[in-house]
Formats: C-alpha cells, sequence, structure tokens
C-alpha cells in the first residue's frame, strides 16, 4: 500500500511539474469565460484553445458560457456572472464611456471578417449600403459587432443608424434558416454562416471583411475583431491568472499561424461545419489571415475601431477616449517569450 501511496505521490508532482511555475499559483484557477457566438470563425482562437487543452496546460479549468451574441457576454462580464470575455474590441471603448473600466489584454483577431450580404432576390435594386434603407436585417444579436457594422456602412453611405431594422439571428443554423426562410431582407454576418449562405446561392455580398484589402476598404486600416478583455480591476488583482488566459489564446493563435484549414476542421467540434465539412474547411481558408499575427492591437487599428463608434453612436460625438486604458501589452509580451 506504502509503494501506492508513493506511486501516487510521484505523479502528482511530475504533473505539478509540468505546469508553468506561475500556474503552480494562480490566483484563480477556475474560469467563467463569456462568448457571443463560440462556432464564429471570429472566435476560432477560443476553440482551439480549448479543444487543444492550451488552458489546462496553463494550470484553468475554464467553462465557457456561449451568449449567442458579444453585447450579452460584455453585460455577462459586467453583471460579474464571467471573468473573461472574448468578444470585440469595440466594446472596450464603449465601457469607457460609461465609466466601466474594461481591458483587452490579447486580439484574437486583426480584421472583422463581418460581410454584409443581401438576399439574392432583392440584389437587383440593392446595389450598396446606401440602398438598405427600409430593410430588415439579420445581424447576430443587437448591439453586436455584426449589428455595429452594419450601421456603420450605412451612416458612411448617407443613412441614419435607425434607417433599417435589425434583428437577433443567432450564430449557426438559424442565421442561415432565418435568410432561407425570407424572416431577413440582408444580412450582417460571419463565417461559417455567409460562406454556407455564399454556397447556397441564397445571397449576393455587398461588403466583405474577411480579407485585408476589404477592410483597407472599408476602415483605411486594419480594424481589431475579437480580442481577450476583462475587467480592469480583475487584471489588477489576477495577473497570474490572466498571464494563464493570454498564454492559452497566444498559443492557439500561433497553432492556427502553422495549420492547414484540414487540420482546424478536424480539432473543431463538428456541429461548427454547419452540415457540410468541405465548405467549412474552405470558410477557414478564407478566414485564415484574419487572425492576429502578434497578439497586440496596433494604435492605427485601436484608431479606426473608435472611429467606427464615434459614426454610429451619439454618445461618443464629444467624448474623448483614452485608448491606451484600453489595451495591455503586457501580457502578450510575456505570452511571446514563454510560447515558442
Amino acid at each position: 500500500m506504502k509503494r501506492v501511496y508513493r506511486a501516487l505521490a510521484a505523479l502528482a508532482l511530475t504533473a505539478a511539474a509540468s505546469l508553468p511555475a506561475f500556474a503552480q499559483d494562480l490566483e484563480k484557477k477556475n474560469i467563467e469565460l463569456g462568448v457571443g457566438g463560440k462556432p464564429l470563425l471570429y472566435y476560432l482562437p477560443l476553440t482551439i484553445a480549448e479543444q487543444k487543452g492550451f488552458f489546462k496546460e496553463e494550470g484553468l479549468t475554464v467553462t465557457i458560457n456561449d451568449f449567442g451574441g458579444g453585447a450579452k457576454s460584455l453585460q455577462s462580464l459586467i453583471g460579474g456572472s464571467v471573468d473573461a470575455v472574448t468578444g470585440a474590441y469595440e466594446h472596450t471603448l464603449r465601457m469607457q464611456t460609461k465609466g466601466q473600466a474594461i481591458t483587452a489584454v490579447l486580439e484574437l483577431g486583426r480584421f472583422p471578417g463581418i460581410v454584409l450580404a443581401v438576399r439574392k432576390d432583392q440584389a437587383d435594386k440593392v446595389k450598396s449600403a446606401a440602398d438598405l434603407k427600409g430593410m430588415i436585417i439579420g445581424v447576430s444579436a443587437p448591439g453586436s459587432s455584426t449589428h455595429i457594422f452594419a450601421q456603420y456602412l450605412m451612416v458612411k453611405a448617407g443613412l441614419a443608424t435607425d434607417a433599417a431594422s435589425f434583428v437577433g439571428v443567432g450564430s449557426g443554423a438559424s442565421a442561415v434558416a432565418a435568410m432561407q426562410k425570407g424572416e431577413i431582407q440582408a444580412i450582417s454576418h460571419l463565417d461559417p454562416v455567409i460562406a454556407k449562405l455564399e454556397a447556397d446561392k441564397a445571397v449576393k455580398v455587398l461588403v466583405d471583411t474577411r480579407t485585408l484589402e476589404g477592410t483597407q476598404a472599408v476602415f483605411g486600416a486594419t480594424n481589431p475583431a475579437a480580442v481577450l478583455y476583462l475587467k480592469s480591476d480583475f487584471i489588477a488583482k489576477n495577473p497570474k491568472t490572466t498571464q494563464a488566459l493570454t498564454n492559452a489564446l497566444y498559443k492557439a493563435l500561433m497553432w492556427i499561424a502553422k495549420a492547414a484549414p484540414e487540420d482546424i476542421t478536424e480539432t473543431v467540434p463538428q456541429d461548427y461545419w454547419l452540415g457540410d465539412k468541405a465548405l467549412y474547411t474552405q470558410a477557414v481558408a478564407a478566414n485564415l489571415a484574419s487572425y492576429s499575427r502578434t497578439g497586440v492591437i496596433p494604435e492605427s487599428g485601436q484608431k479606426a475601431a473608435a472611429e467606427l463608434l464615434t459614426t454610429t453612436d451619439a454618445e461618443f460625438k464629444n467624448v474623448k477616449l483614452d485608448l491606451a486604458k484600453t489595451f495591455d501589452g503586457r501580457f502578450v509580451a510575456k505570452a511571446r517569450e514563454a510560447v515558442k
């Protein structure tokens, strides 16, 4: 019996030794993480970190709460039901105007990957965002990045933000079904939803930010998409935990950078494929360039995101944003040193 106890003790010591040194004394090992539409390619690094065991490697037990839309993830963070969020960078800017200190620590996507498309039978009369007046537009959820993106395009085209009606259609098969059933006339969304609608010849694409060229055409620069963000006071109280989360997601970015689209497809849950494995793989390949190569949000991207909000939201018209407070680059700098 003593031999058994000694063997178990040795195994425990070996397991502890295999963790990064800081992971053995994390301030908080059990983390609730919010996301708004986990199957979307916008959040692929999160799924990869989960499926490849990168959170566990960092000593974390992460429970992922999928709220279906980015705005709901943000609300859950403010309300205290989650500790961290993978969500749109612009939420850090929005909350600054409300006196809520939210800080991004890692860029996951360097451009949005959002597509504005119109139902095929509307294609003859809708040539640009200027023609969206009076239409019903599907978005992942009201207040989400897909919603704000559509409003931005409308304002740039000379329309008011309320010139069209917006409907939350979710982030997977429900979004595809809403278009196929004729419940919406246009859609502002992400892959694999858009890829599926294109394959079914159900839509005509008007604006596409899945590429660097498309993003620059809209914003004049890269525009940070999904990031890892947390309450600033959580970061201050839990720096080792914040570092562990950053490391895990940075590992996912580095894995994605080297992986073939087919390998990514095999790694994610099969229900992400929307019933078409080959199409999902094609969508992955089309989006690979969108993932951050450094994890750092460049200043030009921060400014582009701020311009999007000042264009679409009257609350931002006379507000001076402190962009430096929306991104803390210390953690990704350490992640780059630790993750080779």
